[in-house]
C-alpha cells in the first residue's frame, strides 16, 4: 500500500512549496526505489501487487484475493 504523497502518485502528489529543492529528488528516489524493490522480488520468484492509498479497501482485497486465487 502505497501512500499518494511518498510514493508519487499521478493522481495525487502535489510538491510541497517548502524545500523546492529536496522534494521532488527525495519523491524520484522513493518511485526508483519502488521499481527496484519490484525488479528484486519479481527476480526471486514473488508477484508484486501495489496499491495507492486512496483506492478502495474492498477493491484492493477483491484484486488481492484474486491474485492469491490464480496463483
Amino acid at each position: 500500500m502505497d501512500g499518494c504523497f511518498w510514493h508519487g502518485c499521478p493522481l495525487h502528489l502535489r510538491m510541497p512549496r517548502a524545500n523546492p529543492d529536496y522534494w521532488p529528488a527525495k519523491i524520484a528516489r522513493n518511485m526508483e526505489r519502488d521499481r527496484e524493490t519490484n525488479e528484486k522480488l519479481t527476480e526471486a520468484g514473488w508477484r508484486v501487487l501495489r496499491f495507492w492509498e486512496h483506492e478502495d479497501p474492498d477493491d484492493v482485497a477483491r484484486r488481492i484475493e484474486q491474485a492469491v486465487r490464480q496463483a
